[in-house]
């Protein structure tokens, strides 16, 4: 059974046991039922009181059911919370550590509850792209009031339960138990059950009025700023009309219109994208042949190579996290800089009120300096960020095989070269692995975890974890030119290339791509990361892989020193102090320079031939890294872009947007573009995957 039943001094308790934060699944839900029943048929019970197991209350429906047939068997959620509101004895709910979604929900339909402090409280279905389904736009108002319920249902954010029962006029919470919940909750269960003896009715939540002195004029100013904050994703807007008819429909009408709501957000594609990325990230950190019971190794301290931009923002993550960093440069004069950059990133945070000053001191004083290789000695992980050559990482990864203990992890932030070639340059193979940070390391999401073919699983477990300590979302790639980010993106650029040759200008791409949902465009991008980066990987593909076609305009760029923000100049012109990227008219007759050089007459190009040719780019470059197993799932290509590259969440991802369009209707747009005389035909060849998936009818996921 997920849920348990005892009788303790004449009150029943039903404790929900279905680790880890007793999700509200089928068998669980059965329980409850099953509990109410025994209950109610036993003269000697008083009262009930509900609670969770563990570290939770619950947290709403067990996601490891979603779309079977469980998820919506009987009893239902909406069944179960009307067999609590019906019962004939007294119903506590007595929630501590996590209360949210279907388990808020769920305790909304109880008569009383009482909470321990430090509860987290939520209806977070908006971050799936769904609005709360079991009562909760109708419930909640009528226990909080319009104007904290709506912020709490449209921002899916948890609020603490001693913060929401202080509030003026609450009826969420009818108690606050300090010391031991259940002896206290008992206790309460017991008051209510006298109170109640003489037969007086029991409170339902669904009998409450909503009240607010000003409810339409709430609702208009709550419409108008989830719209302007929220124009991609539908359920916000929901979410208050949801909350409105708790107003101005009686419940039962209310409760079907919240229903009516979800059902149609359920089949929306933001809805499906977000769900997408919702088990994308969790599904990211399983790998097929790490068991999770992969024993992990103790990172008690951490040494950084380099204190430049990569190495400084990389030490931040894990002084966040507490854990000792000792920074390596070989010059004091880097040092000085870098851990200079370091205090004017966390003073900047203290300043907007977003860090205390004393925990800007705390991590402070976890951080040491060195210009000394043998100081690293007693590190447990040590991650280099140094010069993005493979002569520098040789001589780096040869003078820690000399210096580290044995058991330490060492690894490269590479973000393009061999770690197997990396691997080589010690003694340990095992224990070298990638970990490419993503600029500003301290602010960007992703990780990207790379597995040598000699890396341990010991290790690849211990990245992993570390991984989720420092708050990033780590997915991992095998070994390959790119690894699974920056190979793809080689592909989006070349095509962002032949846009110009063809008739496009840099501020047409980027437009077109950011009305999408892109957080920036390919040429706004190559300014901020330095288009004298895309130059040296050129260069070097003319060594390695002479036959690989690239538009030149990008060559003739960098040819003028126009590398991006850093030098004032790029594919735009910047202005000092300012990051505003400005057209520039030298660029534009640069590249119509090139073009008439080229014999190209320039065409006109739709935003949407524009979208297509640079995403559909990254879905074929995808379907060849799956199906060369660099990458272990389609979802975790999809969470490399949505955490690293700027890619719309409320599309879901490269391959989950492919899938939506239909990968029969990719593969037809790809044969176009092939047939373009000033594209690359070899270019838009469809990966065998893709081809395969696309003739079978067959999607990525």
């Amino acid at each position: 059974m997920s849920a348990s039943y005892e009788i303790r001094d004449g009150i029943a308790v039903i404790t929900l046991n279905n680790p880890p934060v007793n999700g509200l699944g089928y068998d669980t839900r059965r329980a409850i039922v099953d509990g109410l029943d025994r209950a109610q048929a036993d003269a000697a019970v008083q009262a009930i009181v509900i609670t969770g197991a563990g570290k939770a209350f619950s947290g709403g429906a067990d996601i490891r059911e979603f779309g079977s047939p469980k998820a919506t068997a009987e009893p239902n959620l909406l069944s179960v919370i009307r067999a609590l509101e019906l019962s004939t004895k007294p119903i506590v709910a007595a929630i501590h550590s996590v209360c949210m979604g279907g388990g808020l929900e769920l305790s909304l339909g109880c008569h009383y509850r009482v909470t321990a402090p430090g509860a987290q409280i939520a209806l977070p279905e908006v971050k799936i792209g769904l609005i709360p389904g079991a009562g909760g736009t109708q419930r909640l108002p009528r226990v909080l009031g319009l104007e904290t319920a709506l912020n709490i249902i449209v921002s899916g954010e948890p609020v603490k339960s001693e913060l929401l029962a202080s509030l003026p006029g609450q009826k969420l919470f009818d108690k606050v138990i300090d010391g031991d919940l259940m002896a206290g909750a008992i206790a309460f269960a017991k008051e209510v059950a006298a109170k109640h003896a003489g037969g007086a009715p029991l409170p339902l939540v669904r009998d409450l009025k909503v009240s607010h002195e000003n409810a339409d004029g709430y609702i208009q100013f709550a419409r108008n700023t989830v719209k302007a904050m929220s124009k991609n994703f539908p359920a916000p807007a929901k979410c208050v009309d949801a909350v409105e008819m708790s107003i101005k429909k009686k419940f039962d009408e209310g409760m079907q219109g919240e229903r009516e709501i979800f059902t149609a957000l359920m089949f929306t594609p933001e809805c499906k994208a977000l769900r997408h990325a919702f088990f994308g990230e969790r599904a990211a950190s399983k790998i097929p042949d790490v068991p999770e019971d992969t024993p992990q190794r103790e990172i008690r301290k951490v040494g950084v190579i380099g204190a430049g931009t990569m190495g400084g923002g990389i030490s931040m993550n894990f002084l966040n996290a507490g854990i000792p960093v000792t920074i390596l440069e070989m010059k004091q004069e880097a040092l000085d800089r870098g851990i200079g950059t370091i205090r004017k990133n966390y003073e900047a945070q203290v300043k907007k009120g977003k860090l205390k000053s004393d925990k800007y001191e705390q991590r402070m004083a976890l951080l040491s300096t060195t210009l000394s290789y043998d100081d690293l000695k007693d590190c447990d992980l040590i991650i280099e960020a140094v010069f993005e050559e493979m002569g520098v990482k040789e001589a780096v990864f040869k003078k820690l095989d000399e210096v580290a203990k044995p058991g330490a992890i060492l690894a490269s932030n590479t973000s393009t070269l061999d770690v197997d070639k990396i691997a080589a340059f010690t003694k340990r193979p095992q224990d070298v692995v990638g970990m490419h940070f993503f600029s500003p390391a301290n602010v960007m999401k992703l990780l990207e975890v790379v597995r040598g073919k000699a890396t341990a699983k010991d290790v690849l477990a211990t990245v992993m974890a570390i991984g989720k300590k420092i708050r990033k979302t780590a997915v991992v790639s095998g070994v390959c030119d790119g690894f699974i980010g920056n190979r793809m993106i080689e592909q989006y650029s070349r095509q962002a290339g032949y846009l110009l040759d063809e008739g496009c200008t840099p501020q047409q791409v980027d437009k077109a791509v950011e009305k999408f949902g892109f957080a920036m465009g390919p040429f706004r991008m190559g300014d901020l990361a330095g288009n004298d980066i895309g130059w040296a990987i050129r260069k070097r593909r003319a060594q390695e892989r002479p036959g690989m076609r690239y538009s030149k305009t990008a060559d003739l760029l960098c040819e003028l020193g126009r590398f991006g923000q850093k030098t004032g100049a790029g594919w735009y012109d910047y202005q000092a102090g300012k990051r505003d990227a400005i057209p520039s008219p030298l660029v534009e007759q640069m590249i119509a320079d090139y073009r008439k050089e080229q014999g190209i007459t320039k065409r006109l190009i739709s935003d949407e031939e524009i979208v297509q040719r640079l995403v559909f780019a990254l879905v074929n470059e995808a379907a060849k890294i799956l199906e060369e197993g660099i990458a272990n799932k389609a979802s975790d290509i999809d969470m490399v872009y949505l955490t690293g590259y700027g890619f719309p969440l409320h599309r879901g991802g490269p391959l989950c947007y492919a899938d939506q369009v239909g990968l029969f209707n990719v593969v037809a747009a790809m044969k176009r573009f092939a047939a373009n005389p000033h594209d690359d035909a070899s270019f838009w060849q469809p990966a065998p995957l893709l081809a395969k998936l696309a003739a079978e009818g067959k999607t990525f996921s």
